[in-house]
């Protein structure tokens, strides 16, 4: 009898980070297509990311400034970077430093007009097929009170970009004060060098047995014959037309003690905190659509080497957790099911959006996601052996004061620990588009948010309907706790 025939997939070489040769064309990395499809669509500045320092004192120098952003700049590809449209798709095309025209424009201002030039700089968009995805303004309130803004588009930073990049402004500056250049050590790769990488990890989506095409069938599988659109309760359309991705924000905030209580469910349920806060946010958002099969998301770092740890540029995605409310009968369940959505999207963290939607039978102009939430450790206190730009030199930070929604429902939160380790609380803010909700509705989705949260931090391990039914009441949260003692 002959021996039944195994298939197994063809063997694929082990992709390494290293420095590459350099082909023709680069295509855009994973984490780059949704923001160049959405640039194309006209929402390109919803993408802005805007950060503005303050320099006080009498070493601010304007003219080394200006040096700092153009060395910056030049170390970092993904800030001289465009994206044109090509026959074969979208591409980055690096440009050379010395070909750099970059944009940063003086102005004089007052503390009165501050804002609001900050805030129309932050707001205009970049076309990524021509414009560096970077500009900066150097608004001048005085002699010695300079204002930096710089506002980078997301197709070329992420949030963890932040750190590096103004770790390496703040060393510039000094050297470029002196009439020198700044003394970095070389980063290890480049972000191109990271995007041929990553496409050799992938493979073609053409291979079946590609990582690619195997991350896609998950996803086409994992979401399939959920509803196309949550109902939520948005308000009616104004006239005139609000900008679709005008914000708001309503800050948010958790004491020590609830913290501590949510991290008990977490160990119990051997989960982590994200977990049980992306568990509380299916309900909230399942309560407030009345709807039992629930799409949710998150952010993922993407940067899963170390030698990414210093590079600017874009790594974070998005990934997708379909949660299904009917089939968790209470909190332990619920707990478990998202615990195993969660793991499976971090396993499969690299789908471009824009060619998921081709494969679902929704209609490509519905988002894949109304709902999401980011949860980031705060950071730990700055060395002192940080530099300093400038003996002499004070820092702040200036709020941009633009708020862009780009999806319905979204929470940005961060968890802070005492000295010791022990949870100090946990804090952000919900950010919704102001033409979808009006305030007092997304005050009380936040309520019942705040709700569900405490319910759990408070011991509540009961049935989900019974959870389900006490934030369908739209109880405030000290309503909701005295609930919980009920429930429990």
């Amino acid at each position: 009898m002959s021996e039944p025939v195994c298939f197994r997939p063809p063997a694929q070489p082990v992709a390494v980070l290293a420095p590459r040769p350099r082909p023709a064309h680069v295509p855009l990395a994973p984490a780059q297509e949704r923001m160049w499809h959405a640039a194309r669509l006209g929402r390109s500045a919803d993408w802005n990311v805007a950060r503005a320092i303050r320099l006080r004192g009498a070493a601010v120098d304007v003219t080394a400034l200006r040096s700092a952003l153009e060395c910056l700049v030049a170390r970092h590809e993904p800030l001289r970077t465009t994206y044109p449209a090509t026959d074969r798709g979208p591409a980055q095309r690096v440009v050379e430093p010395a070909d750099v025209e970059l944009d940063v424009t003086e102005c004089a201002v007052t503390d009165a007009e501050l804002d609001t030039a900050v805030a129309a700089l932050a707001a205009r968009p970049f076309d990524l097929t021509r414009d560096l995805p970077v500009r900066a303004r150097l608004f001048v309130l005085g002699p010695d009170d300079v204002v930096l803004a710089l506002v980078v588009h997301h197709i070329s930073v992420d949030g963890r970009s932040m750190g590096p990049l103004i770790r390496d402004l703040v060393t510039a500056y000094p050297a470029c004060r002196g009439g020198g250049a700044p003394e970095w050590s070389p980063l290890p790769v480049s972000y191109t060098d990271y995007t041929l990488w990553k496409h050799a990890q992938l493979g073609e989506f053409t291979d079946e047995w590609s990582r690619a095409t195997h991350q896609l069938r998950y996803w086409a599988n994992a979401l399939a014959g959920r509803p196309a659109l949550l109902d939520l309760p948005a308000r009616e359309l104004q006239s005139p037309p609000i900008d679709p991705a005008a914000g708001a924000l309503l800050p948010i905030s958790f004491d020590p003690r609830t913290h501590a209580g949510l991290l008990r469910l977490a160990q119990d349920g051997r989960a982590s905190l994200f977990m049980v806060l992306q568990a509380a946010f299916a309900v909230t958002v399942g309560a407030f659509a009345r709807s039992a099969d629930v799409t949710v998301a998150t952010a993922v770092s993407g940067r899963d080497h170390r030698l990414l740890d210093d590079l600017v540029g874009n790594f974070s995605d998005d990934v997708l957790m379909r949660v299904r409310l009917d089939r968790a009968g209470d909190v332990d369940e619920l707990i478990d099911q998202v615990r195993r959505v969660a793991l499976a999207a971090y396993a499969h963290p690299d789908t471009p959006n824009p060619r998921l939607k081709r494969c679902l039978l929704q209609d490509a102009a519905l988002p894949l996601f109304q709902a999401t939430l980011i949860l980031q450790r705060s950071p730990a206190a700055r060395s002192t052996a940080e530099p300093a730009p400038a003996p002499g030199i004070s820092i702040t930070e200036v709020p941009t004061g633009v708020v862009r929604a780009k999806h319905d429902l979204e929470f940005g939160l961060t968890d802070h620990y005492d000295p010791h380790g022990a949870p100090a609380g946990i804090d952000g803010s919900f950010i919704y588009p102001i033409a979808r909700f009006d305030e007092e509705t997304a005050q009380r989705f936040v309520a019942r948010f705040l709700a569900v949260v405490g319910l759990l931090a408070d011991g509540y391990r009961g049935p989900l309907p019974a959870l389900l039914a006490t934030v369908g009441r739209r109880s405030p949260l000290s309503t909701a706790r005295r609930a919980a003692r009920v429930l429990v």
